[in-house]
């Protein structure tokens, strides 16, 4: 009762906070763009190249209103929410451009609110207020969790835990379970020590080499401040079905804590923050999944179907607009495109587009416009042919970062040619190992490998400024995510 009374206030603030927002677009239309993805997924890097785009312009073709030259400018202006960090443009231009590095992952909430100026094609001038949310993808993995108990996470988490993939990295808290009685007392080092073996077992299934990707709760990996909070001590346990929690139990105190995770972690998550969201972009690690094999590729497919279920999908209709946000628009792109010669970039896409299918036809059925990419935002590496024996071989040029290797060791320095190898036309091909295909968990060396490139030389103008970053498609997703409302 107390949750369904919760819910209902959380809707009735939904609606008051829309029907404020809808006010506030009479007088300045604006945009909420959220920007998520899995660990490794490049979100400060894209949103960083993002925002230098609007701002810096460049060469930007399928982007029409700028390659039009309808887009007078853009500039930063102070964010609405003065309780979330601001993100750090600024200082991920200069770690890109004059130190080189990638800048360091999204590990929280961010938000930075852009005006662009343009002229619509029937002639004028305006301005479009674009609010930009950089946050993490692990904790929209978290939204499903608002609809289950938790007997119905356990049951789901440790169905995980126990699936050949995961076993092995799960055993040391599998074991901890087996000895542990959830009607027993509750005993809090017991509590802590099982939620931290939990949380090895989770971080240990975001490592390279098995990129698992569905790995709720989200918090588990990205604590912050809360790190050390009951809210985030607690664990799957094993249940019997239609088991009571006994008062002062493990299991009561576990369930307490789920609860609590999901009240005051979860929840206004989804309130401020991703209930108000207009469009959607969703970066991808394709290639670090491919590295890993086609259990990691399983994985990344379950996760990003769990993504979609927790959009408010739909087109608006005019009434319903005032009372609810509904994300009209959802774009997934395969990110670090630059790691393939551009032959592979169509293939990328088709395997991406098979990652999402599920997904795909759920949303369209809603009303959602969807669409899928292959891009790099800043592209690291250039394309050329190299000489090999008899052979003209497709190769892509640039610095891998020091201590990455092949069949040597790189120190950051130097240039390198890689042969990254063809993607298969046809994307089954990855998704059954009885097809052949085993990725870098193959013990015979994998069939793909992806080199991680130092970012690309860009020079500073007279006034100091970074002039405009190289890409791939960035332009396309701009279009798609900002194009019908700049015409």
């Amino acid at each position: 009762m107390a949750s369904r009374f919760d819910w209902l206030i959380d809707e009735a603030r939904l609606t008051a906070q829309t029907m404020l927002d809808r006010a506030e677009e009479l007088a300045s239309p604006t945009l909420r763009l959220g920007i998520t993805g899995l660990s490794r997924a490049g979100k400060t890097v894209f949103t960083t190249a993002l925002i230098h785009a609007l701002m810096r312009g460049g060469r930007l073709p399928v982007f029409r209103a700028m390659h039009e030259g309808r887009i007078a400018g853009a500039r930063l202006e102070p964010q609405p929410d003065d309780g979330v960090p601001r993100f750090d443009y600024e200082g991920h231009v200069a770690t890109l451009v004059d130190d080189r590095r990638w800048p360091e992952s999204t590990r929280r909430i961010s938000e930075l609110r852009l005006a662009v100026d343009y002229a619509p094609a029937r002639g004028g001038r305006r301005t479009l207020t674009l609010d930009i949310v950089d946050y993490p993808g692990e904790w929209l993995l978290d939204l499903p969790l608002l609809d289950q108990t938790y007997a119905e996470f356990s049951a789901k988490s440790l169905s995980l835990a126990r699936a050949p993939a995961r076993r092995p990295l799960a055993g040391p808290f599998l074991a901890a379970l087996e000895a542990s009685n959830a009607a027993g007392t509750a005993d809090e080092p017991e509590a802590r020590r099982i939620a931290a073996l939990f949380t090895d077992y989770l971080a240990a299934c975001r490592a390279e080499t098995v990129s698992m990707s569905l790995l709720p709760p989200g918090r588990f990996l990205m604590p912050g401040d809360l790190e050390g909070s009951p809210a985030l001590t607690f664990a799957p346990l094993d249940l019997p079905e239609g088991a009571e929690a006994p008062s002062g139990s493990l299991h009561a105190m576990m369930e307490r804590r789920f609860e609590a995770y999901k009240e005051r972690v979860v929840r206004p998550f989804f309130r401020d923050h991703f209930a108000r969201l207009d469009r959607q972009i969703v970066l991808i690690d394709v290639l670090s999944a491919l590295n890993a094999g086609p259990a990691a590729l399983a994985d990344l497919e379950a996760a990003l179907d769990g993504i979609l279920t927790a959009f408010r999908i739909g087109r608006n209709s005019w009434l319903s607009a005032l009372f609810r946000h509904r994300i009209g628009k959802v774009l997934f792109a395969a990110t670090k495109a630059d790691h393939l010669h551009h032959t592979s970039h169509d293939p990328l896409e088709a395997i991406l587009r098979r990652l999402v299918e599920r997904a795909l036809a759920r949303a369209e059925g809603a009303g959602a416009e969807i669409d899928v990419v292959a891009l790099a935002a800043v592209r690291a590496t250039r394309e050329a042919m190299v000489k090999r024996g008899r052979a003209h071989l497709p190769a892509i040029v640039g610095v891998p970062e020091a201590g990455q290797h092949d069949a040597d060791e790189f120190d950051g320095l130097a240039e390198a040619a890689v042969f990254p190898g063809d993607l298969p036309e046809n994307p089954s091909a990855l998704f059954d190992p009885a097809l052949g295909f085993n990725g870098l968990s193959d013990a015979s060396g994998g069939d793909f490998r992806f080199l991680r490139f130092r970012p690309p030389v860009v020079e500073r103008n007279a006034e100091g400024l970074a002039l405009p970053m190289p890409h791939i498609r960035l332009d396309r997703a701009l279009e798609f995510l900002l194009g019908d409302r700049l015409k």
